[in-house]
């Protein structure tokens, strides 16, 4: 299950790939605290405890930071970070493990650029660039930390920054690619879904109560 700060104000960096992916799953994980695990869920907990696993390490290529904690006071961000690579020359490069494959959204990207922006206002550095390691396809996806990524993520903080202030749960549709993968499915029930399901149940009653339908 996602770690929540002690501090309400501060947003966990695994909520803003929630909130881009739906806000309603990250309202239902971060302010309501439900969870339920399913095999992407475990999988996933697999592939970060396998990457965060093991000492630092330090070679003539540079260090390898594992489970590093980070965060933003500028943001009220916090959070975690699988593997920060550092360069001979100082640049560092958040990687962020996901036991999927690259997506149409840009949830991922933006857990990384987040990552970024934690490190940068620690070390007082910038980073050009951040990795994603694909469980799937077993690579790294190279993500450029431009101007475009930077204002998106600034724009998904501030959202869900409002989500957390509000303490409020959005309305979902059902939406079957989304929604079928995810975990909280029977915990959220999504509008179609729900009227779906609540027809199919009457259906079942009243087949039950007068079996001549």
């Amino acid at each position: 299950m996602p770690a929540h700060s002690r501090d309400p104000k501060s947003i966990p960096l695994s909520a803003l790939q929630h909130y881009l992916f739906c806000p309603r799953q990250c309202a239902l994980i971060h302010n309501e605290q439900v969870w339920a695990e399913n095999q992407f869920t475990a999988e996933g907990q697999l592939l970060h405890k396998k990457a965060n696993e093991g000492p630092d390490e330090h070679r003539a290529s540079g260090t390898i930071l594992r489970h590093l904690h980070v965060s933003s006071e500028t943001y009220n961000l916090n959070g975690i970070c699988d593997i920060v690579e550092r360069s001979p020359s100082g640049i560092l490069t958040p990687v962020e493990y996901k036991r999927g494959k690259p997506k149409s959204h840009r949830a991922d990207e933006v857990q990384v650029c987040a990552q970024a922006i934690c490190l940068e206002e620690m070390f007082q550095t910038h980073i050009p660039e951040g990795h994603i390691y694909y469980g799937k396809t077993k690579r790294r996806t190279a993500i450029a930390l431009d101007e475009e990524i930077r204002d998106l993520t600034l724009s998904i903080i501030s959202q869900t920054t409002a989500l957390f202030s509000n303490n409020e749960t959005p309305t979902a549709d059902y939406l079957r690619k989304r929604c079928d993968a995810c975990s909280l499915i029977d915990l959220c029930m999504p509008g179609a879904l729900r009227l779906k399901r609540g027809a199919k149940r009457w259906f079942q009653e009243s087949l039950a109560t007068n079996p001549q339908l």
